[in-house]
């Protein structure tokens, strides 16, 4: 009898430890935690999320402490080139030959669906800070998505919506020839319609076109109230010069319905100035931006984007999810990142839905004149603050995946 209870207390101790033991591989499930990041190094979107997305997920590492669940924490980072089979093609071998965990960045609604398809085939996180298409979490909606920083809701709730009801009625649309700009026009077409306003046409221009010539003629032979730029990065910038140049900004308003700060410094405040807009992020909003914002000057040259904040905000959110969880399976990160309220110099009053649309306050801001700006870096005045609530639409019920 005492000889069994020794051979079963040996077993008992035995199972025991066996089991610490699995539990302890289950920390990583191969080992390792990494991330990739894929920007746009060179092209036209290249001053909103190229180097300067690397930087700011490298920051969020660092800040994190640089490990987690005992193992340094990985990063790679490539040139997408804002070309679907590209970047497709990029996130298959990180994922299969690699060992990614997650993939961040993706400026590009293009880029970033096709990163998402290798994602959900292979349950891989895609945490999409840079693009603004809603088909994320709505069309193509997948338990492994995460939405960050904005989308085009968002955007045309918050500018297109109080034009319209100012007054500002008849609306033309220059917009980037791809499945964003489709999505922006559309949504801002949606907003205006319902508010009692008309859109009188469009023109599609190619993504990265430098010459906006014939279509800043069409939309000022249109007879609008407004002119609305569906395109962001150098298109916005190009497309504003060309309508200041043919004398379309005396004329009409002009509407840019996303731009990012390393583009507003780039425009002349003659044009720009008093061009109201969306953004999800400010670096001189309080001592809390401007303070991480200035350790990210320093090290980029550049006072950041709100993709680059965002992209922050999302890796040390996904990072937080990892050490809480216990693990990095995809499945058990995800739910603890849904169960988790995102909180930093980012993220305002936020919740990431059981959709992956992170949800929070939005900036309706303008952009100020010449005699208005202390320095290079003094661009927008905040008008109001807008709750995330009123921003973003509610999630769709073929989307909860709690």
């Amino acid at each position: 009898m005492k000889k069994t209870n020794r051979t079963l207390l040996s077993a008992v101790v035995s199972g025991a430890i066996a089991a610490t033991i699995a539990c302890s591989a289950q920390a990583t499930t191969d080992g390792q935690v990494k991330l990739g990041i894929l920007a746009d190094m060179g092209g036209t979107y290249a001053d909103i999320c190229g180097s300067g997305c690397v930087i700011a997920a490298e920051m969020a590492i660092e800040d994190f402490g640089g490990k987690v669940l005992g193992k340094p924490i990985e990063m790679v980072s490539a040139d997408s080139q804002l070309k679907p089979d590209v970047a497709s093609a990029i996130a298959r071998k990180w994922v299969e030959d690699e060992g990614v965990d997650a993939i961040g960045g993706l400026v590009s609604s293009a880029v970033s669906g096709a990163v998402s398809k290798v994602n959900a085939d292979s349950k891989n996180i895609t945490l999409i800070s840079g693009s603004a298409s809603n088909t994320f979490t709505t069309k193509t909606c997948s338990p492994y998505n995460v939405h960050w920083t904005y989308n085009v809701v968002a955007l045309a709730n918050g500018t297109v919506k109080p034009m319209v009801q100012a007054g500002k009625k008849k609306w033309f649309f220059i917009t980037a020839d791809y499945s964003f700009g489709h999505a922006l026009e559309g949504m801002a077409s949606k907003v205006i319609n319902e508010n009692g306003g008309e859109v009188l046409g469009n023109v599609r221009a190619p993504l990265g076109t430098t010459d906006f010539s014939s279509y800043i003629l069409q939309a000022q032979a249109s007879g609008a109230d407004v002119v609305a730029l569906a395109n962001a990065g150098n298109d916005t910038v190009n497309a504003l010069k060309a309508a200041a140049e043919f004398g379309l900004t005396e004329q009409m308003d002009v509407a840019g319905l996303l731009v990012f700060t390393p583009n507003a410094q780039a425009m002349d405040p003659a044009t720009a100035g008093g061009m109201r807009l969306t953004s999800g992020f400010y670096w001189d909003m309080d001592d809390e931006t401007r303070q991480w914002s200035k350790r990210f000057e320093q090290r980029h040259g550049a006072i950041p984007s709100m993709i680059h904040a965002g992209v922050y905000s999302v890796t040390m959110h996904y990072l937080n999810a990892v050490k809480a969880a216990g693990t990095d399976d995809t499945d058990t990160v995800m739910k603890t990142m849904k169960a988790t309220k995102p909180n930093d110099f980012f993220a305002r009053n936020a919740t990431l839905r059981p959709d992956g649309r992170m949800v929070h306050d939005m900036l309706y801001v303008e952009i100020k004149k010449k005699d208005e700006r202390k320095d290079k870096n003094d661009i927008y005045k905040i008008i109001k603050v807008i709750p995330g609530d009123e921003a973003y639409s509610p999630m769709l019920p073929q989307c909860n995946f709690s």
